[in-house]
């Protein structure tokens, strides 16, 4: 009786353990479930920063109950004997009047004068010829759309005429007719310049640019735009080389990638576009072209650069820092981001990051006007002690959380890249996060849909032309 009591027992205790651990895992698949619908919400509704919903939250709740407060009225009682309620309305200053375009002087002026015919100045009085006194002057803006042009060249020919009559050779020469861009071609440069400054610099797509030509009277298909734009991508091809040798040169290369398709036998398949900028020395934006996100794409482009590469926590350039002397610095940024992205299943933990975060920002804002040895000395004084601190935090918080909760994917990704996170406190040239090569790849997102090339040639060569292309174009626009 006793044996079966406790046999029974022990089965009863078994059962409450399985489902004390099926409550656990599905608790913490809440959480994840949680966290993914928060992210799709942020990312479709929410506001592009990474702020914390709940100061969020607190911010409209003071905001509500400011509004409310200064809709009471001022009780007269309980104001001082000497002061009086301030009832007149806060008054915004507004700039008046339009600008004033005789200002703008680097634009061409046409001046268009009117005056009154001889007949209109005789004097209705008196039938005397009016005098002129004075003029009413305004400004207009006006545009002048761009038009089409044909360029005749002509070359003349010359030949020694007493020569060819002696029988000799009439050494016969043509005037020289400047290069064109294109050997044999049709378009001229302002041409070229422009299709490709739409479409690389304003991301008009190709099909857009062919109706706008039909409507100013001269037609240029798609397929023959895409053809001129990969030849001016071998005319400036050695600009581009150029430019990289210069970006390899640089003590810190930030970087960044994002996806983008590529046409393909049956459809378009998922390829990458990296972008690589330089120090302030080397003040060039590379875009490169790759079929895959592997470490092949960086490790082809970097080659033998052995300084400090600044990238989000993407684990393929593990293997671009292996084997070689390159030092890689983290974003902090991305490291702030997974705690946001978490905070609904740990407010208090992402609050204290946040704040971490906010207090080295702080410091940096303040550093940024002094030299870079006064720089690390602020760092290493002000910093470095936040930073002790956080990691402290961070080494606590995991041993306390579950490993298979949301909030400890963001603490394993912090401890992760600890090493990459701290290699602002030994150089001060490595910003504390990676946000100039993010805003670069946001002109590749815009023009993303635009990418694949109306030409009988293959996307490899198509993607890479729009990689050339991009970084000249932003190389100009900062120039």
């Amino acid at each position: 009786m006793l044996l079966s009591l406790m046999a029974a027992h022990e089965q009863q205790r078994e059962r409450a353990d399985n489902l004390q651990k099926k409550s656990d895992e599905l608790y913490i698949e809440n959480l994840r479930l949680q966290v993914q619908v928060d992210r799709f919400k942020r990312w479709y509704y929410g506001p592009r920063a990474d702020r914390l919903s709940t100061a969020l939250e607190l911010g409209q709740m003071l905001l509500a109950f400011g509004e409310e407060f200064d809709s009471k009225p001022v009780n007269k009682e309980d104001l001082p004997a000497d002061e009086a309620p301030d009832e007149s309305p806060r008054r915004i200053r507004k700039s008046r009047g339009r600008r004033n375009l005789e200002n703008f002087g680097k634009l061409p002026v046409q001046e268009h004068v009117y005056e009154l015919s001889e007949a209109e100045r005789a004097c209705p009085c008196c039938g005397k010829q009016r005098k002129e006194i004075g003029a009413d002057e305004s400004w207009q803006l006006e545009y002048y759309p761009g038009h089409f042009e044909r360029l005749h060249h002509v070359r003349k020919k010359y030949a020694c005429v007493g020569c060819d009559a002696e029988g000799d050779n009439p050494r016969i020469e043509s005037a020289v007719k400047p290069a064109a861009a294109i050997d044999k071609g049709l378009p001229g440069p302002g041409l070229l310049s422009y299709i490709t400054t739409c479409k690389f610099d304003m991301y008009l797509p190709l099909y857009r640019l062919e109706n706008h030509f039909e409507r100013q009277g001269f037609r240029i298909s798609r397929s023959t735009q895409s053809i001129w734009c990969g030849d001016v991508a071998d005319l400036v091809e050695p600009v581009y080389r150029r430019m990289i040798e210069r970006v390899l040169q640089s003590h810190l290369i930030a970087t960044d990638d994002t996806h983008m398709p590529m046409l393909a036998k049956d459809k378009a398949i998922r390829a990458y576009m990296w972008v690589y900028i330089g120090d302030e020395d080397h003040p060039y934006n590379i875009y490169d072209f790759s079929t895959s996100r592997n470490r092949e794409g960086p490790i082809n482009f970097l080659g033998d650069y052995d300084q400090v590469l600044l990238a989000d926590g993407y684990a393929g350039y593990n293997g671009v820092v292996t084997g070689n002397a390159l030092v890689r610095a983290g974003c902090w940024l991305h490291l702030k981001r997974k705690f946001v992205e978490a905070e609904r299943t740990a407010p208090e933990i992402a609050l204290a990051v946040v704040e971490s975060v906010r207090a080295l920002y702080a410091i940096e804002h303040v550093s940024r006007a002094l030299t870079p040895s006064e720089r690390l000395k602020m760092r290493q004084e002000k910093s470095a002690p936040l930073v002790a601190a956080l990691r402290d935090r961070l080494d606590r918080w995991k041993l306390e959380l579950i490993p298979k909760h949301p909030m400890a994917d963001a603490v394993n990704y912090a401890l992760n890249q600890w090493q990459a996170m701290t290699t602002f406190l030994e150089d001060p040239a490595v910003p504390l996060d990676n946000n100039a090569s993010e805003r670069e790849m946001k002109r590749v997102v815009i023009n993303r849909n635009y990418v694949q090339f109306w030409i009988m040639r293959s996307s490899l060569v198509s993607s890479g032309i729009t990689a050339l292309e991009s970084s000249l174009r932003q190389f100009s626009r900062c120039a």
